[in-house]
């Protein structure tokens, strides 16, 4: 009793010789008690959301790679706010797809690879895993380039060729030796570089009355060039690595989790659906706010200016330095960095998934070299390849054109492969895809095959 009034005495004394002003200062140090307490839940919430985040996240965030920021960059700077309306069309397509790769790894407890040889003819999975392999090999090769162009913004005496090899072996030795868990951390927290387009945009005075009306209202020509960026936008949000990718890291999720065989893998409980579910939608609608912001940034400034001759994502950084100000410049020349260091290991990655599940050789990041040589072997020959086009001196539109074509031709027929078996309740069980899953799947198929024949015709 003795401590608890030699405790209230400060109190009861500044309420004794000043009462108003003493208690004043007492109601405003209580409503700030009350304010911390009531922010406790927030914040534990946000943490919660925060550690549930994993493959989704990343795999959204991935698909914003440097080729995908240097398509976006082209939208706007020759379109203007024109193509606005398909950062909101994609989107739902895409979580779609990437709920139903998502949907059967965890009840498979395979790959995607590994179930279409299991269900398809072995000739059709060869033919996606080798255009994959060389799809990717293309980005990845565009990817260096515009990363080592972006740090010789900064510092501009530096070697392209140096910087392409140093960053070739900066992603060969995260990948390679680093252990499962560790990389998936650093793939997580480097995600969060994309929010650079996000600041980089709103330091630029933007027209929100334009913006609403194109993300709104669509709008579209059949000209070549339109037809050829409508198809990169396509390819770049729903691309073939992105299904590999996702499905293999449900996979590593589990046997991280102690779930090492096929047989303790098999199923998922309600609880995994809903958590994945959430981590790929998340993730899926971080991407594409991505790319709304980058066009937005660009039409806001390049197109504005009449700039419209945009050829990497590093020559749209530099364009916006002397519109957008120092700190947008920075920003955006930083992501592209980042989002490199992130999607790079990602092309390659899901490369080897396909063409170790297709040919049963032993995969996955959870393993060391010495007991998976092929599935690392994939991964950098898959590196060389994009490291040697850089040194034969190759148009990187021209690359991201014939990505986009390889992707065009992949993209449908394993759009129509995951959304069989996806569909099929001898496969998934109770967890096969519902009505409105399947309207959605076969019309992200349909636009992807109508994109790539238009594609193919408009280069004839």
């Amino acid at each position: 009793m003795e401590n608890h009034n030699r405790r209230q005495e400060p109190l009861i004394e500044r309420i004794a010789e000043t009462p108003a002003i003493a208690l004043e200062k007492t109601v405003e140090e209580s409503k700030k008690i009350v304010r911390a307490l009531e922010a406790r839940p927030t914040v534990k919430k946000a943490e919660e959301f925060w550690h549930m985040l994993g493959p989704g996240l990343t795999t959204g965030a991935a698909d914003d790679d440097p080729s995908g920021i240097a398509t976006y960059s082209q939208a706007g700077a020759r379109y203007g706010f024109r193509w606005l309306w398909l950062a909101p069309l994609t989107f739902p397509l895409m979580a779609v797809i990437q709920e139903m790769c998502a949907r059967i790894g965890l009840v498979t407890g395979r790959g995607l690879a590994a179930n279409i040889r299991k269900h398809f003819p072995r000739p059709v999975l060869y033919l996606c895993a080798f255009l994959l392999l060389a799809a990717n090999g293309l980005n990845i090769g565009a990817d260096l380039g515009a990363m080592a162009k972006a740090v010789q913004l900064f510092v501009p005496n530096m070697a392209f060729e140096a910087l392409v090899v140093f960053f070739t072996l900066l992603c060969l030795i995260l990948e390679i030796f680093t252990t499962y868990k560790k990389y998936a951390r650093y793939l997580k927290y480097l995600s969060l570089i994309l929010l650079s387009y996000v600041f980089s945009a709103l330091m630029i005075e933007l027209d929100w009355g334009a913006i609403a009306r194109a993300t709104l209202i669509p709008a579209f020509t059949f000209d070549r060039d339109s037809i050829l960026l409508v198809t990169g936008v396509l390819g770049t949000t729903i691309s073939p690595y992105l299904f590999f990718w996702q499905t293999s890291q449900e996979i590593e999720e589990q046997i991280l989790e102690g779930r090492a065989t096929i047989k303790s893998r098999l199923g998922a409980t309600d609880g995994e659906v809903k958590k994945m579910r959430a981590d790929v939608w998340s993730g899926m609608f971080f991407s594409n706010a991505v790319m709304f912001f980058i066009i937005s940034a660009c039409a806001a400034t390049l197109y504005a200016n009449g700039i419209t001759n945009i050829d990497t994502a590093a020559d749209a950084a530099a364009a916006l330095r002397p519109l957008a100000g120092e700190n947008a410049y920075l920003l955006f020349t930083i992501g592209i960095i980042g989002v490199g260091l992130l999607a790079i290991p990602v092309l390659a990655g899901s490369a080897s998934y396909a063409m170790s599940e297709s040919f049963h050789w032993r995969e996955g990041l959870y393993l060391k070299l010495k007991q998976a040589h092929a599935f690392y072997g994939v991964i950098i020959i898959s590196m060389l390849l994009g490291l040697g086009l850089n040194f034969l001196g190759f148009d990187p539109i021209k690359v991201l054109i014939y990505s986009a074509i390889a992707n065009g031709v992949i993209s449908p027929v394993v759009l129509i492969l995951i959304l069989l078996i996806s569909g099929d309740k001898k496969i998934m069980g109770g967890r096969a895809n519902g009505p409105l899953t399947k309207i959605i799947g076969w019309l992200a198929a349909g636009l992807m095959t109508v994109a790539s024949v238009f594609t193919l015709f408009s280069l004839l």
